[in-house]
């Protein structure tokens, strides 16, 4: 089986290219093109590791990048996004042509040459919850431009399967963490700037809770999802079924760095107020049936377990030294 991974050079994806190799897998691992020759996180990875897949530079929002990327693949894992939801504010066209256009070229390609997908959804296109945990039926509300175009490239999905019999299945993680993950996520916030010495830590909201996922729990059901044939037109949460809110969850963080902190609101880190998510908590009883994925990292000791790994990379100088802990960077 050979698999194209997309948003290979990010966090995720990086993570779940490894994991592949380790296991065997042919990987063709797609990086955004750019003028440094940079893969990405796939840049730290181990040598032997770096040695077992290829590589292809493109651009999703190129349709014949997408086709000359897909040629020879069994399966695609669709990871590549734009995903900050600040950065969505500012510049809500980038976020169409990458997540709503970049997709529709995946799905047409792999359409043509009769590819599976796999894509990625996010937590954030239920929006704030309705009822508790959330469901795979639960309603989709777009509070932010990141999040309408992540439900219209879910919808276009769909749509490639009941239109056209594409086999495609839907993969909506809950807020996964670990490491590698970019400071504009809440927990690489809060530990980075803890890690650099920081005593008031300075978030946006601290009331909303989220259902926090361990990567390698993420990368797990991206797996068992690409290994089941019992999931076409399926849309099926990843998540912990565990809440805990962002205040809770930097006092948590802080206990284990056995720092004394002061934990705040910075106006300028505050979404819009409607477009606060106030709560997520995933129902993860679909993952379990169809893909008998059992996250490992789940509870209120899972997520210590987790964070502790995390905190462990963060607290490496050479990997500290990658965030800028000293500003706010949408």
């Amino acid at each position: 089986m050979r698999i194209l991974v997309t948003g290979s050079d990010g966090f995720i994806g990086s993570h779940l290219v490894e994991e592949l190799v380790r296991r065997g897998y042919d990987v063709r691992a797609f990086v955004m093109y750019n003028s440094f020759n940079s893969w990405g996180w796939l840049d730290k990875c181990a040598s032997d590791i770096k040695e077992k897949f290829e590589v292809f530079q493109g651009d999703i929002r190129d349709p014949n990048g997408v086709r000359q990327a897909m040629a020879g693949c069994d399966v695609v894992l669709h990871l590549a996004a734009l995903i900050a939801i600040p950065f969505s504010y500012h510049s809500p066209d980038s976020y169409v042509d990458t997540n709503i256009k970049g997709t529709l070229n995946i799905l047409q390609a792999a359409r043509e040459k009769n590819v599976r997908v796999i894509h990625t959804s996010t937590s954030e296109v239920y929006g704030t919850a309705e009822f508790v945990p959330i469901t795979e039926l639960h309603p989709l509300k777009g509070q932010s431009p990141y999040s309408a175009t992540k439900i219209a490239a879910d919808q276009l999905a769909f749509s490639f399967y009941s239109s056209f019999g594409l086999p495609v299945t839907i993969i909506r993680p809950f807020n996964t963490y670990g490491p590698r993950q970019s400071s504009r996520a809440v927990i690489p916030t809060i530990i980075s700037q803890i890690a650099s010495g920081a005593k008031n830590i300075k978030l946006g909201s601290l009331h909303p809770t989220r259902d926090f996922n361990f990567v390698e729990d993420t990368v797990e059901g991206f797996i068992a999802c690409m290994n089941s044939v019992d999931t076409y037109g399926e849309v099926i949460n990843l998540g912990s079924n565990f809440e805990i809110s962002i205040a809770d969850t930097a006092l948590l963080i802080a206990n284990i760095m056995n720092k004394d902190v002061n934990v705040g609101t910075d106006d300028i880190r505050l979404r819009p107020e409607k477009s606060e998510v106030e709560r997520l908590w995933a129902d993860n009883k679909k993952a379990k049936s169809l893909l008998g994925w059992d996250p490992n990292f789940c509870g209120l000791d899972g997520l210590e377990k987790g964070l502790k790994k995390t905190i462990t990379w963060f607290s490496e100088p050479e990997n500290l030294s990658l965030y800028k802990t000293d500003r706010y960077t949408i």
